[in-house]
């Protein structure tokens, strides 16, 4: 057998073989994004009401907290940056790392120093790869975020907020996660997470525009100091859960082009493969009709 068609079955058979995991990691990545998608939608609600709760506390209390309190210039930015822990999901992690040097170079320009605080294999390794600091990094539950992970990360981001400025602290905080669009879509978004900005005079529709009236206990100050850490670590675990998603939808799509793009080599392998045996038993068959000619013409010299 000719050794290019030897290897031309040797790299179908490879192919085929990817083409099963890549396959098998599509199916897994479309039952878990269902599941991904659930969990982010079980957060509004409650998001929703802690965010009229610090906004009515924030606006009509008149109090003066740190957490709210505008910060005018920054000088120490901290950007926290949500990439995966695994591979094989497209240009995810790039386009997160991309957005964040793009914030990161605003920043620069303004005169502020940037902090990175990094979610994920892949940014941790490209910084690392580049001798680049990180303040603070976490790994191991890209796609499956937990509430307690939100926590861990929330505690440290407004532990550093609190830090003065000259004992290595923070004036603001920024994250840069994925939000899922649609199946098809998911976008780098930047958003600022503290000090909080409270939009006054915002009302939803259908609501009643006559300013409600609060009495906070023991005081302003005590409620916001329980409700923004409260807040702060809801919107935390918001961004994990729908990089989660993100990293899912991206995960599916890309291995659903894999095994496309596998299918069609498959095909063109079969092709290469048939035409080349073909080849070989057209060749033997003019091997064989020539050997038996040079036999007849043999024969009829001895006779």
């Amino acid at each position: 057998m000719p050794a290019s068609l030897r290897e031309l079955r040797q790299r179908r058979k490879s192919v085929m073989a990817t083409k099963k995991i890549t396959r098998a990691m599509e199916l897994i990545a479309s039952s878990r994004i269902i599941r991904a998608q659930q969990a982010a939608a079980r957060t509004l609600p409650y998001t929703r009401e802690l965010n009229r709760a610090v906004s009515a506390v924030a606006t009509y209390s008149r109090a003066d907290h740190p957490l709210t309190r505008p910060g005018g210039t920054p000088r120490r930015v901290a950007v926290l940056l949500v990439t995966s822990d695994r591979g094989m999901n497209g240009a995810y992690s790039s386009n997160v790392i991309k957005t964040v040097s793009q914030l990161r170079e605003r920043f620069e320009e303004a005169g502020a120093e940037v902090t990175r605080y990094v979610v994920g294999r892949k940014g941790i390794g490209y910084y690392g790869y580049r001798g680049l600091s990180m303040a603070a990094t976490w790994e191991g539950f890209s796609d499956a975020p937990t509430y307690d992970r939100a926590v861990e990360i929330a505690e440290q981001l407004l532990e550093d907020f609190l830090t003065p400025y000259e004992d290595g602290g923070v004036d603001e905080i920024w994250a840069v996660y994925t939000r899922m669009e649609s199946m098809l879509t998911q976008v780098p978004r930047v958003r600022r997470v503290l000090p909080l900005e409270v939009v006054e005079g915002v009302h939803a529709v259908g609501e009643d525009t006559v300013l409600p009236l609060y009495e906070f206990e023991p005081s302003p100050e005590a409620v916001l100091d329980a409700l923004l850490p409260l807040y702060v670590r809801s919107r935390i675990w918001f961004y994990l859960l729908q990089s989660a998603a993100s990293q899912l939808a991206s995960q599916q799509r890309a291995m659903k082009s894999a095994t496309d793009n596998a299918q069609t080599l498959i095909e063109r392998l079969t092709r290469e493969a048939n035409q080349a045996r073909q080849s070989e038993i057209t060749q033997e068959i003019s091997e064989i009709v020539g050997g038996a000619s040079a036999l007849a013409d043999l024969t009829e010299e001895a006779n």
